[in-house]
């Protein structure tokens, strides 16, 4: 398969990196008594830029390099090659000054503390981050309002639910204003209900605040929902980079019509590269590249069929990816 690759954002490269590479060097027992080393490279010769105020999906298989990359953009890592600039700070270097400009959100790990009411956590966060008091209130109560915690501020983290901690974890990584926003798995284990709520909130802040927002998640409704931009990136390298739809296109995905019709009939006679792929009594199943509009399908089916109602199906991207790397092994 090609590697479709295509540019970074729009606007001025908030996030830079230029063959970046991290190796590890791993010992594994290589008999009774002895041991061996092994270099494992997580990243390799990565490059990409994301412009200020962008918000992208980052996505890939366990073990691509997803949390490496994000561990170097915080500067918990170091790099083993190739040049890396957040807001044109080395994180490496400068983690501390890094710090009061990033945010970061691990669905798995929390930043609150456990045993303490959750508005406890968030006054240690302001004396952490040093932030100003008029500043912090204005902050808390936005944050409050927005993501519904105005009456869980008294409650132990211990004792919130994983959607209630969830959107906790969010205020806490916004309350000094970062400029850059991490979120590694932001919705994992959430209910639809609380699923919605994130997104909608992390929408707006991105809309109104122009803050980027790097996004990894193995929950590809987040990306399909909240990303214009979508980075694949596989054993290290990044093998996309572009628009939801070019990645359709690079997967050769396949929308689906579902068409239900007066009463039961032979399948629908329609243009290639449209098919029907399935028939049970008066519903048919009809499938189109995902690239193209499904109005002239519809328009067509709505003038020779008796219709009662369709819907659209969006392509599953996680079939999509594993697809890509189906094609990258046979190449």
């Amino acid at each position: 398969m090609t590697t479709v690759v295509a540019g970074g954002g729009a606007g001025a490269p908030f996030i830079e990196l230029e063959r970046v590479e991290k190796v590890f060097e791993v010992r594994r027992r290589a008999g009774f008594l002895r041991r061996e080393r092994r270099r494992v490279r997580a990243v390799d010769s990565l490059s990409f830029t994301v412009g200020r105020g962008e918000m992208v999906g980052y996505i890939g298989p366990n073990g691509a390099g997803k949390s490496t990359t994000v561990k170097m953009l915080t500067g918990i890592l170091t790099p083993s090659g190739g040049r890396l600039r957040v807001a044109g700070i080395d994180p490496a270097r400068e983690r501390v000054r890094l710090a009061h400009r990033i945010g970061v959100v691990f669905g798995q790990r929390t930043t609150l503390w456990w045993d303490l009411p959750l508005i406890d956590s968030y006054r240690l966060m302001r004396r952490m981050y040093r932030i100003p008091e008029a500043r912090y209130r204005e902050n808390l109560d936005r944050l409050v309002e927005r993501l519904g915690l105005g009456g869980l501020l008294e409650t132990p983290v211990r004792q919130l639910s994983l959607g209630q901690r969830m959107r906790g974890d969010i205020a806490a990584a916004l309350l000094h204003d970062p400029e850059v926003l991490y979120l590694d798995e932001p919705t994992i284990g959430l209910d639809v209900v609380s699923k919605s709520r994130v997104r909608d909130f992390l929408r707006e802040l991105n809309a109104e605040r122009a803050v980027t927002v790097l996004l990894t998640t193995h929950d590809l409704q987040d990306i399909e929902q909240l990303c214009s931009r979508v980075m694949v990136i596989d054993q290290g390298r990044l093998v996309y980079d572009g628009a939801l739809a070019g990645l359709h296109r690079a997967g050769e995905a396949e929308r689906i019509l579902v068409v239900d019709l007066e009463r039961e009939s032979p399948p629908i006679e329609v243009p290639a590269p449209a098919r029907v792929v399935r028939v049970e009594g008066p519903r048919q199943w009809l499938a189109f590249p995902a690239s193209e509009s499904a109005a002239p399908l519809v328009a067509r089916i709505a003038r020779d069929c008796p219709l009662v109602d369709l819907s659209v199906r969006e392509p599953d991207i996680e079939a999509v990816i594993a697809r890509m790397y189906t094609d990258r092994a046979s190449a």
